[in-house]
């Protein structure tokens, strides 16, 4: 038996992980005590990693699928498929610098201020390629140095032949690094809470991100493992389209049935049943959520007996490939 191989990030996207599995049907255990958990299918293979290593990992082979970041997959530059926005782990990469600095209000303004003034920059980030990246694509920072390449330095190597703008590798704790290590950071945020604790602003968001599953090209054209991966991401997807719909059931008399159908959103088409009163039938369709407060007040017009599920999942098997 051919087993896929999937890779689950530990750390601040575990918990979600292992709680998008079980919703979409899967039993996982010894994630407290073990790398390598145990699932409920035995044609899949678990296993915890940091996820700034699963991009790679999954692009080499290593592992045919994973679940890491979208700030990750760019950092690495991984060549990789993303199958599914997963819609967790929901993060910011931004620019901050110290609160006081109140003429600073944009990555731009603060280059202009330190390099017109003639003072050297110092950026500390964990995410080096990202970060250089940004830099290099900044108007004022073209001005000044043009194509030059921002001097990245690690604890191993430096690249880069632009001193006056150095990005130094951060290990952690990278709000605590201004302003006597660094002048700048480009890192996570949540909520703002940390850099606002640590006297802290931003001014720029460099890119969000979120929880995405992701696969290797090759595994993708296995005819051992797509029929499983596909699998996979057709109950992780209906995880993420159940948390957006409303499953709802409706009776109608069929003189307002037509009114009620053009008002009536759905996956595909509703359902329609026969009661045992000839005059009334039972409606039967998925609805976005969003919409559902929109549709009510004419729902409650035209039909009685309203019952609203919130299903588990929602699986739309027609748009997950098959080989």
């Amino acid at each position: 038996m051919v087993k896929v191989k999937f890779a689950i990030p530990a750390g601040s996207l575990q918990k979600a992980t292992f709680e998008i599995l079980e919703r979409a049907g899967y039993r996982v255990t010894g994630q407290d005590r073990s790398y390598r958990p145990s699932i409920n299918d035995p044609e899949i293979e678990l296993k915890l990693l940091r996820p700034q290593e699963i991009p790679v990992l999954v692009s080499e082979g290593i592992y045919d699928i994973g679940i890491t970041g979208l700030d990750w997959i760019r950092e690495t530059n991984a060549d990789v498929e993303a199958l599914q926005n997963l819609e967790y782990g929901r993060i910011k990469i931004v620019v901050a610098i110290p609160k006081q600095w109140d003429g600073v209000d944009s990555f731009s303004s603060f280059l202009e201020t330190f390099i017109g003034s003639g003072k050297n920059v110092r950026i500390s980030a964990e995410y080096l390629n990202l970060t250089a990246e940004y830099i290099k694509n900044n108007p004022s920072y073209r001005k000044f140095f043009g194509n030059t390449e921002p001097l990245v330095v690690t604890p191993w190597w430096r690249k880069g032949e632009n001193p006056k703008v150095s990005i130094f590798l951060s290990f952690g704790a990278t709000e605590a690094k201004p302003p006597e290590v660094a002048d700048a950071i480009i890192d996570v945020t949540e909520t703002g809470t940390s850099l606002a604790q640590n006297n802290l602003k931003a001014i720029e968001t460099i890119m969000e991100s979120t929880a995405f599953l992701i696969a290797n090209k090759n595994s993708l054209n296995s005819p051992a493992k797509c029929e499983k991966i596909f699998d996979i991401l057709a109950l992780l997807k209906g995880v993420v389209d159940g948390s957006k719909r409303l499953h709802i059931f409706v009776n109608v008399k069929k003189e307002n049935l037509e009114r009620l159908l053009q008002e009536l959103p759905a996956l595909k088409k509703p359902t329609i049943s026969p009661l045992s009163d000839e005059e009334w039938c039972s409606v039967n369709t998925v609805v976005e959520k969003d919409a559902f407060f929109k549709i009510l007040p004419k729902i409650r017009k035209l039909a009685q007996g309203l019952v609203v599920y919130e299903p588990r999942q929602v699986l739309a098997l027609d748009e997950v490939g098959s080989k």
